[in-house]
């Protein structure tokens, strides 16, 4: 699947948020053999076997950025033995794309909050403050690491990441 989409089936199960350099929907899908390599690869424990919520994903790699972000330490595409997960530069990477909740997001609510734009690590880039404060989202530099996701305040979080 392309980017933007979806099969009949996906829209029944949730969408999953898949490690650096991961190939696009079914490609990924044809190459993993869910060894789980990169999984115990991560020394932050960022990437999980998908679990049923996930439909056809069941056992490949995810990341929930609420749990764990992606801090693009870029162990694991080094250890996928079948290149479901490419090698690619950090800057490169391709998860998703930050998108602000402009609703819940405290910055739109009239409250100073910086915690997205201080942990991103394309501060200033992927995401920065308008003149008005408020939070902005590049999507030419944004990696979707989700690393602004986990630091989000707001409940629920007033940022996510959609899939690449």
């Amino acid at each position: 699947m392309s980017r933007g989409r979806r099969s009949f089936f996906s829209s029944f199960f949730e969408e999953e948020l898949r490690p650096p350099g991961a190939r696009p929907g079914e490609e990924f899908l044809s190459l993993c053999i869910k060894c789980h390599r990169c999984t115990a690869s991560c020394p932050y424990q960022s990437i999980k076997p998908a679990g049923w919520k996930y439909g056809f994903s069941v056992g490949t790699p995810i990341i929930e950025p609420r749990e764990i972000p992606c801090y693009l330490c870029m162990i694991c595409p080094e250890v996928c033995p079948t290149g479901a997960l490419a090698s690619v530069e950090k800057v490169d990477v391709d998860m998703g794309e930050a998108v602000v909740d402009t609703e819940t997001c405290y910055a739109f609510r009239g409250i100073l909050c910086r915690s997205c734009v201080d942990v991103c690590p394309y501060q200033g880039t992927a995401i920065f403050q308008n003149l008005v404060l408020e939070p902005v989202v590049d999507p030419k530099f944004c990696v979707g690491c989700g690393i602004c996701v986990k630091a989000c305040p707001a409940e629920p979080e007033a940022i996510r990441v959609l899939r690449g």
